[in-house]
């Protein structure tokens, strides 16, 4: 029963995220057309009929073998269309399925995917409460800055936000695990973005609308507050995305300083963004990406792999004398032998990468990793060394408890030739 039961949420998981990805992309194309649109209008001639009637900027533009020409008002239009799109479904389902897949991949089995004992011992439901209070409290802070003064000085207001996003990275990464950590930080700001269409731009256009219906000239604040927002999602944008695919690249997130590189690629997402608003501005400030690249390229060189120290000849300590094992002065210069190895994987290891899988939660191997036979450690030795030894992203939240001794055990094994 409980195979099927995993079974079957791998299959949620498989068909939530689908309808993840399908609303996520409708939601942000919108977001960044409307955006490009936006900077992109130019203002009619002076004593145009376009002028006369309110329209604050248009374009031309071809598209799919056709010529469209969109135009935007200052406030209104004279009189309110009988068939009116909203922009809000998109929003609405990518939060909603994003919700649920944080529910069925991290909540459903918060012991394997959101707890690392070696980070913060906690249990299953205080793991959840403090994900559950990341999304809340990031709402409440960012909202809250927004109606401030603050709010209104766009530099300054970027500046703080940023330092509260790498903030709640810094304090998630010393409760969480690394990789629940990082998608919560994705899930609050979010969580920011859907918010500001609920409770902010939806309202204001609803106010815009609702003026037009009574006879009555719509008051502009409203549009300016819902594109102040709109502004912010369109910042927000590219740093969810690279959280969105961070679990598949533990380098970032098992690193010691994951927080600052999470807070150096947010950085690097932002310029570049703020590269091609100004772009379709019409300005080009080429140092904004300039600056974004440097940040990567400085982030890729500091994670970096670095060449294990050679084997020196030291005593082992009691627990890893049979086998040369490492002790806190360094790799002894004796490797085990497959056999050792091959312990260690069975019983850190297999539970989960095994054709039968016996860790609770788990359907399927991850990744479709096998470790369950001689031949498949031999041929994942290399990521086995990666994971298991260099990053130390696996066991996932180490809740297999493989020891430090076992781990320079492989790493010794797999710089003797993996033999």
């Amino acid at each position: 029963m409980d195979l099927l039961l995993a079974y079957g949420v791998d299959w949620l998981n498989l068909l939530v995220r689908w309808l993840h990805l399908i609303t996520g992309i409708a939601w942000i194309g919108a977001s960044f057309y409307f955006v490009w649109l936006d900077n992109s209008i130019r203002p009619p001639k002076p004593g145009s009929d376009l002028a006369k009637k309110g329209v604050s900027g248009e374009l031309w533009a071809v598209h799919g073998g056709g010529f469209y020409n969109p135009q935007k008002y200052l406030v209104s239009p004279e009189e309110l269309p009988a068939d009116l799109h909203w922009f809000k479904w998109e929003a609405y389902a990518t939060w909603l399925s994003g919700f649920a897949l944080l529910f069925i991949v991290y909540y459903f089995n918060a012991s394997a995917m959101m707890i690392d004992k070696s980070v913060a011992d906690l249990s299953q439901w205080q793991a959840i409460g403090v994900g559950l209070g990341t999304l809340l409290l990031g709402w409440t802070v960012y909202d809250l800055l927004c109606r401030s003064p603050l709010g209104q000085k766009e530099g300054l207001f970027g500046i703080v936000m940023f330092v509260f996003i790498v903030a709640v990275a810094f304090v998630l990464t010393k409760l969480l695990s690394g990789r629940a950590a990082y998608i919560h930080v994705g899930a609050m700001i979010g969580t920011m973005m859907v918010g500001n269409v609920l409770m902010l731009i939806i309202p204001g256009q609803r106010k815009l609308v609702e003026a037009m219906e009574q006879g009555k000239s719509p008051d502009p604040i409203h549009g300016k507050k819902a594109k102040q927002r709109s502004v912010h999602n369109n910042y927000f944008t590219l740093p969810v995305l690279l959280i969105m695919i961070s679990n598949h690249y533990a380098m970032t997130y098992s690193h010691q300083y994951s927080w600052a590189l999470l807070g150096a690629i947010i950085a690097a997402g932002v310029l570049i963004r703020h590269f091609f608003n100004l772009r379709h501005h019409g300005r080009q400030a080429w140092g904004f990406p300039a600056a974004g690249v440097a940040i990567l390229i400085a982030v890729a060189v500091f994670i970096a792999p670095r060449p294990a120290p050679k084997p020196v000849a030291v005593a082992p300590t009691a627990e890893g004398a049979a086998a040369g094992v490492a002790t806190d002065t360094g790799p002894v210069a004796k490797a085990p032998d497959f056999a050792r190895v091959q312990e260690i994987v069975t019983a850190r290891c297999v539970s989960c990468h095994a054709a039968q899988t016996t860790q609770p939660g788990f359907a399927t191997a991850p990744a479709g990793i096998m470790l369950d036979k001689p031949e498949l450690i031999h041929q994942h030795a290399a990521k086995v060394n990666q994971q298991a030894v260099a990053l130390k992203a696996m066991p996932i939240g180490n809740m297999t408890n493989m020891t430090p001794e076992e781990r320079a055990e492989i790493g010794a094994w797999f710089a003797a030739g993996a033999n």
